[in-house]
């Protein structure tokens, strides 16, 4: 009997625990963006600080190195990267009503093959309907984005970003042992070995899938851009860029970068060439990720299936806005870990085993 009390109060305690840090998140969400960016940022770059400390550097100016080189490479790229797209979208605009009236010519022969084969088909009311809407449309969101572009503003404080990010890196990444050693002491000795383990498979599967997609990402990215950008696709820059950032989300990122290249590729070009050259980079693209990129790079054993990784981005985006985006791979991470060790536990078990 004390035995089961001592059971359920561990339970109770850990639960009242759960839910209170579940609650301080969502209340606190609004400003524990840049403290979460400085947390993934340290976990991301400790291994090259890990290594300069192998070098003989000291933990400290190993941290202030790495930061460095990343914000000389970082921060230059951006700012050229925002420039190019700014001008990119500034053309586009300036060409939309060209481009409207081409694309308007180019699916004519659509909208009457729809009106003589489907009976009370409108063909004017979609005609005059595309003509005083799709421009306002297109001029409006460009607009906007451009707006966005330009003053440095977009989902997120850009100020508090810039400002606390890189502190909050620079702490955790030279503290980082000592916080994993004070973490150590703290685990209740009967089960230390069991949570160690663990933890270890959580951060083999955080670091095969962050740090191996965040590579992806990026090569995908420069390769989408880069191709488009030399079909001479406006707004290439822009969607290459938005199609490798978000192809870590399975089947999303390709599949949406390919639908806006292609659609804005046919109202631009009047011949086909250029178009099947963006379908070519996308093909490319593909080929790249599924054989090689992804393989080598994240390969097969992170345990994270790509529906599992949908459902935990739509969660955490409608639960936690950006920061939930930000947490929901970590955090799928973990409940996977957790649930593969209760199966592991629950087939060891005579639940399981008695007939």
């Amino acid at each position: 009997m004390p035995a089961t009390k001592t059971a359920s109060r561990n339970w109770l305690f850990w639960t009242t625990l759960f839910v209170l840090f579940c609650a301080g998140i969502y209340v606190l969400r609004s400003v524990l963006m840049p403290f979460v960016a400085g947390i993934i940022i340290a976990y991301l770059l400790d291994p090259w600080v890990a290594k300069f400390k192998k070098m003989g550097l000291n933990r400290t100016i190993g941290t202030l190195l790495v930061l460095f080189l990343v914000l000389i490479v970082v921060i230059p790229g951006l700012l050229l990267l925002i420039s190019l797209i700014n001008e990119q979208i500034g053309r586009f605009l300036a060409a939309a009503p060209e481009y409207i009236s081409s694309f308007l010519r180019k699916i004519e022969p659509v909208i009457n093959n729809l009106q003589e084969r489907i009976p009370n088909f409108n063909a004017e009311k979609i005609r005059a309907y595309m003509r005083s809407n799709f421009a306002n449309w297109l001029k409006m969101g460009g607009s906007v984005l451009q707006s966005l572009i330009s003053s440095g503003f977009a989902l997120v404080n850009i100020i508090s970003l810039l400002m606390i990010t890189p502190i909050v890196a620079f702490y955790i990444l030279r503290d980082w042992e000592n916080i994993l050693k004070k973490a150590d002491s703290l685990l209740p000795r009967k089960s230390k070995a069991a949570i160690k383990e663990q933890a270890r498979e959580i951060d083999r599967t955080l670091a095969g899938f962050i740090r191996g997609q965040l590579s992806v990402c990026l090569i995908l990215g420069t390769f989408y851009s880069l191709g488009l950008y030399f079909t001479g696709l406006e707004l290439g820059l822009l969607i290459g860029f938005l199609a490798g950032l978000i192809s870590f989300i399975p089947y999303i990122g390709s599949i949406s970068g390919f639908v806006v290249s292609v659609a804005v590729a046919l109202a631009q070009f009047d011949s086909m060439g250029p178009v099947l050259q963006v379908v070519g980079v996308f093909f490319v693209g593909q080929f790249l990720e599924g054989n090689f990129l992804t393989p080598k790079l994240v390969g097969d054993s992170v345990g994270l299936h790509p529906v599992w990784i949908m459902f935990a981005l739509l969660a955490g985006g409608v639960l936690l806005g950006f920061l939930g985006l930000m947490i929901a791979v970590p955090v799928a991470a973990v409940i996977g870990v957790l649930i593969r060790h209760a199966i592991k536990n629950y087939k060891e078990s005579n639940l399981y085993l008695e007939k």
